[in-house]
């Protein structure tokens, strides 16, 4: 989906009548999130603490119960410190947003491809954060703390967060666009 441009995969979800009106991706690359503010540290001390436990059963010719039991911390540890963005910059990388006459679609591919559609009509929740470029991340439903905080493919795993359009550029005029086909001008 990478090679696709955003327009022809989304030409696939629309539905008789329905115009696309935008389309995008999400930045790329390697991006920080306020959640990291937490992670970053939190992730350093558990991997620092687990291969120093591991490293200290492997020198002391500990039983192999021992030795096998750190690897899951060491393998998690190392996941948090780097594993999860890895997935994060995958994920973006072949994420395609679009905004069509009466709904958002968002879609997303790791493993397998997901397709969200979210409905405008009844959507009262549509929030807005914008950088001082312009770029900025619109969600599409309630927001609360947590997933303020939420890590993709960390603590996101589980919860019910709302769909986000994230690091688009020019977030204010999306923001303007959904809100006018909300209304039915667009």
């Amino acid at each position: 989906m990478n090679d696709v441009i955003p327009e022809q995969r989304l030409a696939r979800e629309l539905t008789s009548g329905e115009r696309l009106l935008w389309s995008g991706r999400p930045r790329q690359g390697l991006l920080f999130r306020a959640s990291d503010a937490f992670m970053i540290p939190f992730s350093l001390l558990w991997c620092g603490f687990a291969l120093f436990w591991e490293g200290s059963v492997l020198a002391s010719e500990a039983p192999v119960f021992f030795r096998l039991w750190g690897i899951p911390f060491v393998l998690a540890g190392l996941y948090m410190v780097f594993g999860r963005f890895i997935v994060d910059i995958s994920q973006r990388r072949f994420t395609v947003y679009g905004v069509t006459s009466s709904r958002v679609i968002i879609i997303t591919k790791l493993l397998t491809e997901s397709v969200q559609s979210i409905r405008l009509q009844g959507l009262s929740d549509i929030s807005l954060s914008e950088r001082a470029d312009g770029s900025g991340s619109i969600v599409l439903g309630p927001t609360s703390i947590s997933s303020a905080f939420a890590t993709p493919g960390w603590s996101r795993s589980g919860q019910n967060t709302s769909p986000t359009l994230e690091g688009i550029p020019q977030a204010r005029i999306v923001h303007d666009l959904i809100r006018s086909a909300q209304q039915g001008s667009a």
